[in-house]
Parts: structure tokens; sequence; C-alpha cells
């Protein structure tokens, strides 16, 4: 029985979904897009939520380990996570990172404060899904309590 139930403990962390801002709203969605920069139809990958607190905590979509935590181009500050179940969410922007990879987190644990570091007009996260290496619309995962 305790094996059981520590299974569904797992799958429930692991399972992508909840609200990385607490009062946060979406500032622009997955898909084609006017590029904020050369004012040109481009593709966006993710999902960018916005605040009116400028410096809200980010949270995990779900529990996994932080495969990555560092620059990368046009992201700036970017978390990267294994959920173990062929999906990886990954926030970016930040203006400061509050974890470090290989850490094992749990869904809803702080990864960073939002911020605008990288290709960015303002403070948001940018929220993308991947599974099984591709990207899919993060809008389906996004649960607000």
């Amino acid at each position: 029985m305790d094996s059981v139930l520590f299974e569904q403990r797992v799958k429930e962390n692991s399972d992508v979904g909840g609200y990385p801002v607490d009062k946060g709203w979406t500032s622009s969605p997955y898909g084609q897009r006017v590029d904020p920069f050369k004012g040109v139809k481009a593709w966006h990958a993710g999902v960018d939520i916005t605040s009116r607190n400028k410096k809200s905590i980010v949270k995990s979509l779900a529990g996994g380990i932080v495969v990555y935590a560092g620059e990368r181009q046009g992201y700036g500050k970017m978390v990267e996570v294994d959920h173990a179940n062929g999906y990886v969410s990954r926030y970016a922007h930040h203006r400061e990172l509050l974890v470090s990879e290989g850490m094992v987190i749990q869904k809803g644990d702080s990864v960073g404060i939002m911020g605008d570091s990288g290709r960015s007009t303002g403070p948001h996260v940018h929220i993308e899904v991947l599974k099984n290496g591709k990207n899919v619309n993060p809008a389906r995962f996004l649960v607000k309590n």
C-alpha cells in the first residue's frame, strides 16, 4: 500500500500543470505573433506571463530535476526542468535564478525571480513546455488555483 501511495505522489508531482506566477496574466500567447523587435510575424514557442509585481517568484509547473540553470542566447537567465515523463519545462528572462543544475525540485518550488534578461521588452517569465523534445502549447498546462 505504501508503494502505491508513493507512486501516486510521484506521478502527481511530475504531472505538468499549475501557474508559475501568483497574480500573473498572459502577456503574449503561444504561436504566430508580431515580433516586438522586428515588427514582423514570427513564431513564439512559449507563453509570456507578467505581473504587477515585477519581482515575482517563478514556480515550477511540476517536479523534476533541474537540467539547466544559467544564461542562454535570447532566453537570458533560464531554468530547464526535466520531469522524467517526456516533458521538459523552460522558464526564461529571470532577474535571478534560485536553483542550480542537478537540484531535485517539487511542483510549485521557486525556480527564479521574474525579470527581463535576454531578448525581452520588460519583466516577465517566458514558459515553454516540450514533449519528447518538441514544443507544445504551454497554455494547456497553465491552471490558476
